[in-house]
């Protein structure tokens, strides 16, 4: 008989709270604004039905006024906490949306690509979606189409007596 698990449980930077799910799946990524909703906010909702820990690096109180440094407290914290909630996270999902270059992702799905516990979209018109390709068909990462086709692949990772 399956235990109740906790829905959609979300976990903001920089919260160590524990993961309540029965895995959890790390929100990596575009960050830049894109569409009318972020992407991760579309993708949280979708997997509400999920007994899952989304870890999103989203930061209420970012401020643009902290370097890009290491030298930079709070920057470096943001920096350090996502690293850590990567390597923690059971599932790391890439969206590279064609907007947008996202060097910072393309770097974090090179240190993920070995793990084998990538998903990734990048859709038609991403500028790198050759060298993203050819990385996940090196390393064996599954490639969905659309925000819309991670909820069923993210399922898919689910054990099979999961609620």
């Amino acid at each position: 008989m399956a235990q109740n698990h906790p829905r959609n449980h979300v976990v903001f930077a920089p919260s160590q709270e524990p993961h309540r799910g029965i895995k959890s799946v790390f929100l990596a990524g575009t960050t830049t604004r894109t569409d009318d909703r972020d992407w991760r906010e579309v993708l949280a909702e979708s997997l509400a039905d999920l007994p899952l820990t989304i870890i999103n690096p989203y930061r209420a109180d970012w401020d643009k006024s902290w370097r890009e440094d290491a030298a930079c407290a709070p920057f470096r914290e943001q920096v350090e906490w996502e690293l850590e909630m990567q390597e923690k996270a059971d599932i790391v999902v890439f969206h590279f949306h064609p907007a947008t270059e996202a060097p910072i992702s393309l770097l974090e799905l090179g240190l993920c690509a070995r793990t084998g516990k990538a998903i990734v979209v990048a859709p038609e018109g991403y500028t790198k979606r050759g060298n993203v390709q050819i990385v996940c068909q090196k390393h064996g990462l599954e490639m969905v189409g659309s925000i819309n086709a991670l909820k069923e692949a993210i399922a898919k990772r689910l054990p099979a007596d999961s609620p």
